[in-house]
């Protein structure tokens, strides 16, 4: 798996990854979660603040890799459970994949997949216990007419709850599986006191 983290630092196979290849061919993000991105994603996801997620949207979309290579021909915004929807009023996801969308020229399809059992905040876990914590979590509401996806997300983190919604499309039938998000955290970074914040 190939990981863009823009600027924050990485290599671009981790050990995982060279030992058990993901379910995704690469996973991008331009951003480091750090000042002033993660107080504009906390700002948008945990208080409403959508115009930070269309700004948000806008970067991510020019920031994508240009290596020549085919666009995906769909873009899923990574689900949330019903409850947790309710709960926030809007899918965070899908406000930034919206943006992405209309900028690329690709399709967004919010209602493709679907979480379809609530699970526990994955920031307060072990790397370990956000894999077990979205194992079957999430189903699709019908069979894909594309077989290459671009997931969209706001923090990529461990990558478990990403890799596991590549593995229930690739299941569908989709050969690609990419992952998108505007910001990577690294170990150390402060996403566990997001919500408090």
């Amino acid at each position: 798996m190939h990981v863009d983290a823009g600027a924050a630092p990485s290599e671009p196979f981790c050990g995982s990854c060279l030992t058990r290849a993901p379910p995704f061919a690469r996973a991008v993000a331009p951003f480091r979660y750090a000042y002033p991105l993660d107080y504009l994603i906390r700002r948008f996801k945990y208080h409403g603040a959508l115009a930070h997620g269309r700004v948000l949207g806008t970067l991510l979309a020019q920031r994508l890799p240009q290596d020549g290579s085919a666009w995906p021909a769909l873009i899923v915004p990574m689900p949330l459970h019903r409850a947790r929807h309710r709960e926030r009023g809007f899918n965070q996801a899908a406000e930034l994949a919206r943006p992405v969308g209309a900028m690329l020229g690709i399709r967004v399809d919010p209602g493709l997949c679907m979480r379809q059992r609530a699970t526990e905040d994955q920031t307060l876990l072990s790397a370990s216990e956000r894999r077990r914590n979205v194992r079957g979590a999430f189903a699709l509401t019908r069979t894909p007419d594309v077989e290459h996806v671009a997931i969209v997300d706001d923090v990529l983190t461990t990558l478990s709850t990403a890799a596991e919604l590549a593995r229930t499309l690739r299941r569908a039938g989709v050969a690609t599986v990419e992952v998108w998000a505007i910001a990577r955290a690294l170990p150390g970074d402060a996403v566990s006191a997001a919500r408090t914040r």
